[in-house]
């Protein structure tokens, strides 16, 4: 077989494992549509070696808002802290995160509380102001993951 031909199917054969490796999917949380009683959505998904991550609301362990903003930017911070340590991730994985606010005067405390989970550099971020979140929320989180 000459070089160039070699060439070609060493490099056909690199691009079939990347797609079937890009197909595996891993789910946290994972939810399916037999799962009537809970909200069609899954907590993450690892494609390949990157982590998406669904909209953490902060509502506590009775499934209420907290009065204090830093209290529910903590609890939505802490469930995307869940969801990546399930993976073997940390924060400092994140490479991008949204943050949907429905007053953006909360902005300083979340930026707070937010500092807080990080010991290298920040991800990308938008903090955007929504207007009404569901339960009345503050913030929703959400982000995507790339083990460093």
């Amino acid at each position: 077989m000459n070089t160039s031909k070699f060439s070609v199917l060493v490099l056909i054969m690199l691009i079939s494992i990347n797609i079937h490796a890009q197909d595996s999917r891993t789910y946290i949380n994972g939810r399916t549509a037999a799962d009537t009683d809970v909200p069609p959505y899954s907590g993450a998904v690892l494609v390949g070696n990157t982590l998406y991550l669904s909209g953490a609301l902060g509502i506590d362990e009775n499934s209420e808002i907290p009065e204090d903003p830093a209290d529910e930017a903590r609890n939505a911070l802490n469930t995307i802290k869940l969801n990546l340590e399930a993976i073997g991730m940390t924060m400092d994985d994140l490479v991008s995160v949204q943050v949907f606010c429905s007053d953006v005067s909360h902005y300083q405390a979340f930026n707070d509380v937010y500092r807080t989970f990080f010991t290298q550099e920040y991800p990308a971020r938008a903090f955007i102001g929504s207007g009404t979140l569901l339960f009345d929320a503050r913030f929703e989180v959400q982000g995507i993951a790339i083990k460093r």
